[in-house]
């Protein structure tokens, strides 16, 4: 294991898909500044992300977001111990961007550089707000491109319980907000829509409920077969029913996992972490189940690059700097 000072301050950045973020952390613990640029509003008129138009995006706002986490959290550059970046998973041209900075900058200050995943940055917003959690852990990642229920046996040591077959759960509610006229991104505006709907309105399908794989490919159709069938059911009542039958799904696989392995807690992680119906079925879970329970703070839940410095602590910790050498990796995998 490597050994690290007491106080290390990772400066990083996060350019895997449409968020623009950079962030000092200290010890994987400390937030000393977080800078998220959106650019929801550039692709909403699409629909979805456009990986051009989020890659350019990237190389206008990055620099100015560098310089604002420095800014906010009192340091120079050459008063930090590494720089970090996401490789991957994420969009080509977009983790381009952000990798290629953050070499250059480790190179200019002479620090090392730490490659991260994505989904172990999710994983790690986890310790970011909560660092006295312990393994054995649960954690439900749900995106707009992944649904993966992970068993974390320890730090760095993960077992994959099941992933998505098709369609992964952000996506399912991005496309599904889009039929139903409630525009982009789809999570927020269903959870909006359904607060005043009637969950048990239509009863729509509960995929795959053996196993720990997901399903929502064939949710997504049944949904938009409805309304096109049905066109004077309430909106409300359709968002509600709808991500009811998302949530199931999430919540009984959940249960299951932490049963079979006997975690003592379980985490949400992901965009879609944000969902309320989602939260407040895990935290019902984790009372009845006596289980530690952990949900990040909304802002920890979308993209940023504090998350992205916590695993990159744990990961120096573990493996040291990673190669100049590497790149771009759209499909890394967590395990």
């Amino acid at each position: 294991m490597q050994e690290i000072s007491d106080q290390f301050l990772v400066l990083a950045i996060e350019t895997s898909c449409d968020e623009t973020a950079a962030a000092v952390v200290a010890d994987g613990t400390t937030v000393l500044s977080s800078v998220v640029s959106s650019q929801v509003d550039l692709h909403a008129r699409y629909g979805g992300v456009v990986p051009e138009i989020a890659s350019r995006a990237h190389v206008e706002l990055l620099t100015p977001a560098v310089a604002q986490a420095l800014v906010e959290s009192g340091l120079e550059g050459h008063q930090l111990d590494a720089v970090a970046a996401t490789v991957g998973p994420g969009l080509a041209g977009a983790l381009l961007v952000g990798i290629s900075a953050a070499k250059a900058y480790a190179l200019a200050w002479k620090l090392p550089f730490i490659g991260v995943n994505h989904m172990e940055a999710h994983l790690y917003a986890c310790f970011l707000e909560e660092p006295d959690l312990k393994p054995p852990l649960v954690v439900l990642l749900v995106s707009g491109g992944h649904t993966m229920l992970v068993a974390m046996d320890d730090h760095g040591r993960y077992r994959l319980m099941g992933t998505t077959v098709d369609d992964a759960v952000g996506e399912a509610f991005d496309k599904v907000a889009r039929v139903m006229g409630l525009g982009y991104p789809g999570g927020p505006a269903i959870d909006r829509a359904a607060l005043t709907g009637d969950p048990t309105a239509v009863r729509f399908p509960r995929a795959m409920p053996e196993g720990y794989d997901f399903s929502f490919s064939g949710l997504k159709t049944a949904v938009i077969r409805y309304v096109r069938e049905n066109p004077d059911t309430p909106v409300a009542d359709v968002a509600a029913s709808f991500q009811a039958a998302v949530v199931d799904v999430l919540i009984a696989k959940s249960k299951r996992a932490v049963e079979e392995t006997g975690a003592t807690g379980l985490c949400l992680g992901g965009g879609v972490a944000a969902n309320s119906l989602l939260r407040e079925r895990v935290l019902d879970l984790c009372t009845a189940q006596d289980l530690r329970c952990f949900l990040p703070s909304r802002s920890m839940c979308t993209d940023n690059a504090a998350m992205v410095a916590a695993a990159a602590w744990w990961r120096y910790r573990a493996d040291g700097a990673t190669s100049m050498e590497v790149g771009a990796q759209p499909n890394l995998r967590l395990v």
